[in-house]
């Protein structure tokens, strides 16, 4: 038959796939009625039937058309065209749904079944069809195929060394991009000798490296990248195409695999400063301190082909595989905030991930859920699996129960590109595609590449004790070097003199390096920050406190601003109520509450060129209605937030309700406030327990990054605090557990009882430039109690008090007979029952300030009290959680040799607080009574 051009009495899938191309590239190209509907599809309210084929003809049918039955085998009984032509849409489709399941992606070569689907057969197509011509727009949109030509097509596209999930994408219109860029070039990539010489060299820059590093450091651990080599040429070809996008930096994330290759030969890392950190000659330097050699980061420029330079920095990562990933994509985000960069077109997230971490790891679904959330976004993430089809000792039939490492992320409508790691040129198409994907959609995409882990988990295990045929298979496999040099060398495009002299440039450079780091064997851990950092700094706490009251007319102008609406929005009415009260708050006729000193903190600091960042859980809300930071129009639902509009020059001030998540959100707050130390970035736990979801961020980032990486942050965490009766669940924060791991001032852990320590303690963490994470306990009850307030003239003067004293005057100190260490709510209900008994001999001092804590401000605020005064630690946790044993283990039972030192609390406890409200009042009222000397 013939070629003609398709005409609409195909009425086929084919037929107006090409019309809605057209309709894409020029929309007066598509006949009207056409483009009415298009239109409306793409808005998404198109109407049911489509135009100009007839009304019982469905939309549905056209652009999703109905695969035949497994029955249906033999061809229907009407021989038009159309008919034969739908036959044929089905078979197309059917490719373009499953064609992955035998597409030839393994290099190890493992059997697979071929869906029936995949057989013309099967759709009624028999092999006088084969030669007979139909319509396959995003192959040929001119002209008609023979079915023989357009199956060989769709084979080479979809079953080869790439095959591509993307079906799932619920969007018409970018399915229809990617069949067309995938199909009208067969996904393949045609490359000249330059391009091809560039992949050889990089591939023979990873193999070396991996070689020489295993002879010259013999069973030395270094989690190889053997197998998977051609990584290192898809970053490469990754680097140099996005920038040529405009993108200036790029955020890697990875975990311990592969990763001194891609810090040699991607980042740019001296190879000297890794056979250092091999040698390992400097113990005293280290202190206790630093971290083993594949887990650092590195940070350093790269200038494309073209000349364009493009800034390349690899995270830090613990041995917690993809915990990183939240990390990295909040650094991303603070890069773009912090340069504008609305479109998100200028900073990109590469994360690189284990097939077995991918599936397993849950921090991976939230990651992938935060990617188009507004508060998260980044512009698209590009996921890149070095697929070793093995974790550790465990296959995939025991370590998932999908097909694929991959399948999480069809929650996401990301293509998927399954790649043959053998095939270093498919990987240069995938990794080409994704990247024009990313950029046009904003959106992640997934590069799957398959390889294998040519040596064990490490170097010193054995992997056929549990992989004994795997392993043989993998014995068997020449290195993919050597399997791409053969292919260049069959094409002509380069000579094996050529190909050994790559190698020996870079065997020579190695040696060097290594005579290099040999002959200069020390090295400390280094430090380099980016320049934004240069104001700050770490280490101790400074003893200076640091001033940061604010104007009282400006406090009252600043609070007033934040009661003016638009004209045109329409509260709540008690909102509007709440308005009202504020309006008395910035007049000086009502006290301030703990949302109005935050709010305080957060447009003063907005006024004076902070941003700030605020996310969690109902956070716009609060999670007990008492911040109301975003309001919401009662009439239509549109948003105002009143902190963003205080003044004309103000920084952004940004409140974030994030979803339920914990250890992604916590990563990604941690890894913005890596990049924007001059911000105050802050996460909200809806209760304080909350963040016992996210321990991975706080043990192996938040409490330990400074001491094993240089790495500074001025993160905030608010965790919800206080056993109110409410049950086991809801009462805690473990401050406990920050106190544990606090040493050195790495952390600091807070727990105030008015606003305007509150007010001042944001506000100190801001303005001072020592950056420690900031652990607050905030309030509960207290936040609406009637002692828990503060003045203007409070917030204009002073600073945070890290002990507050008695209100007793120092002249009555002599009466003293107890002296009470307190922290929190609990002072309140102490202050109130001393009261009401008229104990006038006995002295309640506010810890405020959990650690770091100097010995010589305790000191001092005892030395009114005469020695052998009895000092008593009150706390409403459980003996073993609170500050009571860290306070007994630094003080023992006498402080300074004074004062004996006593603690009161509930009894050691396994869980935080009692289920019953009756229960936890008697308790209360028991230990306030013992605290007070009433009942011993």
């Amino acid at each position: 038959m013939a070629n003609k051009p398709a005409t609409p009495s195909h009425l086929s899938l084919a037929y107006l796939e090409g019309l809605y191309a057209d309709y894409l590239r020029d929309p007066e190209s598509a006949p009207p009625e056409w483009r009415r509907y298009f239109a409306g599809l793409i808005n998404g309210d198109a109407a049911e039937r489509t135009p100009a084929l007839g009304p019982s003809f469905h939309v549905y049918s056209v652009f999703n058309p109905p695969a035949a039955r497994r029955g249906d085998l033999a061809p229907r009984e009407e021989s038009g065209v159309a008919g034969q032509q739908e036959r044929v849409d089905a078979l197309i489709r059917s490719y373009r749904t499953r064609g992955h399941i035998i597409a030839q992606v393994d290099p190890l070569r493992q059997p697979k079944a071929s869906p029936p689907e995949l057989d013309p057969a099967y759709h009624g197509l028999t092999d006088a069809d084969l030669d007979r011509s139909f319509a396959c727009a995003t192959m040929e949109p001119d002209r008609l195929l023979p079915l023989r030509e357009i199956i060989e097509g769709l084979r080479n596209t979809y079953c080869r060394s790439i095959g591509v999930q993307f079906m799932h994408i619920d969007d018409y219109g970018t399915r229809l991009w990617l069949q067309a860029h995938m199909e009208h070039t067969q996904n393949h990539l045609a490359l000249n000798r330059d391009e091809q010489l560039r992949i050889l060299t990089r591939l023979t820059d990873a193999v070396v490296f991996e070689e020489f590093i295993r002879k010259k450091f013999i069973g030395a651990k270094s989690f190889s990248l053997e197998g998977c080599e051609s990584l290192i040429p898809l970053l490469d070809l990754a680097i140099e195409r996005a920038g040529e996008q405009g993108v200036t930096d790029i955020v890697f994330g990875m975990a311990h695999r592969g990763r001194l290759n891609v810090l040699a030969n991607i980042i740019g890392k001296n190879p000297r400063e890794i056979f250092r950190e091999f040698e390992d000659a400097d113990t005293k330097s280290r202190n206790g301190g630093g971290d083993v050699k594949y887990h650092l980061g590195y940070s350093n420029d790269w200038t494309t082909a073209t000349g364009k330079k493009v800034h390349l920095s690899l995270c830090f990562n613990p041995s917690h595989l993809e915990f990183v990933n939240p990390v990295a994509t909040g650094r991303v985000r603070a890069r773009q905030d912090y340069a504008g960069d609305a479109e998100r077109t200028r900073s990109l997230a590469l994360l690189i991930h284990g097939d077995a971490a991918f599936i397993g790891e849950g921090v991976v679904q939230e990651t992938l859920n935060l990617s188009r959330v507004p508060g998260y976004t980044v512009g698209g993430t590009l996921h890149v699996i070095v697929n070793n089809q093995i974790g550790f000792t465990t296959p995939p039939s025991e370590g998932r129960s999908t097909m694929y490492a991959t399948s999480v992320a069809k929650m996401l409508p990301a293509p998927i590109f399954h790649v043959n790691g053998e095939d270093p040129e498919a990987a240069a198409q995938c990794v080409l595609l994704a990247l024009e994907f990313r950029a046009k959609f904003k959106l992640d995409v997934v590069i799957d590449m398959y390889g294998y882990r040519r040596l064990g988990h490490n170097e010193s295990d054995e992997p056929a004790f549990t992989q004994p045929v795997l392993y043989r298979r993998i014995a068997e496999r020449k290195p993919v070097r050597e399997g791409y040099l053969e292919h260049l060398l069959k094409l002509g495009e380069v000579t094996r003199a050529e190909a050994d002299e790559i190698a020996e440039r870079r065997h020579e450079l190695l040696e060097k390096n290594l005579a290099e780091a040999r002959s200069e064997p020390g090295t400390k851990l280094k430090v380099v920050r980016s320049p934004k950092w240069k104001n700050y700094f770490g280490g101790p706490e400074p003893a200076e406190e640091t001033a940061t009251g604010v104007e009282k007319q400006k406090l009252a102008a600043l609070l007033d601003a934040q009661t003016r609406l638009p004209a045109d929005f329409h509260p709540h009415p008690k909102i509007q109520r709440g308005l009202e009260v504020r309006r008395k708050m910035a007049q000086g006729g009502h006290a301030l509450d703990w949302a109005a000193a935050e709010s305080l903190a957060f447009a003063t600091l907005a006024t004076e060129g902070v941003r700030v960042r605020l996310s969690g859980e109902d956070s716009g809300r609060g999670t007990f209605s008492h911040r109301h930071a975003v309001f919401h129009d009662c009439e239509d639902g549109h948003l105002y937030t009143p902190l963003q509009h205080v003044a004309p020059d103000q920084a952004p001030v940004d409140i974030w309700n994030s979803p339920l998540s914990e250890t992604g959100v916590l990563g990604f707050e941690y890894g913005y406030s890596l990049d924007c130390p001059n911000g105050l970035i802050l996460w909200e736990a809806q209760f304080g327990d909350f963040v016992n979801a996210a321990q991975v961020i706080v043990d192996q980032f938040i409490v330990s990054a400074e001491k094993k990486w240089g790495h500074l942050s001025g993160l905030v965490l608010l965790l919800p605090h206080g056993l109110e009766g409410m049950g086991p669940e809801h009462s805690s924060a473990r401050p406990e557990r920050f106190l544990r791991q606090a040493a050195e001032d790495n952390i600091q852990v807070v727990y105030p009882t008015t606003p305007a320590q509150y007010f001042h303690l944001l506000r100190r963490q801001a303005v001072r430039p020592w950056r420690k994470p900031l652990v607050v306990m905030t309030p509960k009850s207290l936040l609406r109690h009637p002692k828990s307030v503060s003045t203007l003239d409070e917030l204009a003067t002073g600073h945070f008090q890290r002990i507050i004293p008695d209100e007793a005057p120092d002249a009555a100190a002599s009466k003293i007979k107890r002296v009470l260490l307190c922290s929190g709510k609990i002072y309140f209900e102490l202050a109130e029952q001393r009261e009401k008994l008229k104990r006038d001999d006995v002295a309640i001092l506010r810890v405020e300030q959990l650690y770091p804590l100097p010995d010589k401000l305790v000191q001092s605020a005892l030395a009114k009290y005469r020695d052998g005064t009895p000092v008593f630690w009150v706390q409403e946790e459980p003996e073993n959680m609170g500050g009571w044993y860290d306070f007994r283990v630094r003080f023992g039972y006498k402080l300074f040799g004074r004062w004996p030192f006593v603690g009161v609390s509930r009894p050691a406890s396994a869980s935080p607080a009692g289920g019953s409200a009756h229960a936890h009042k008697w308790e209360q009222a028991r230990l306030i009574e013992q605290a007070l000397g009433e009942k011993l």
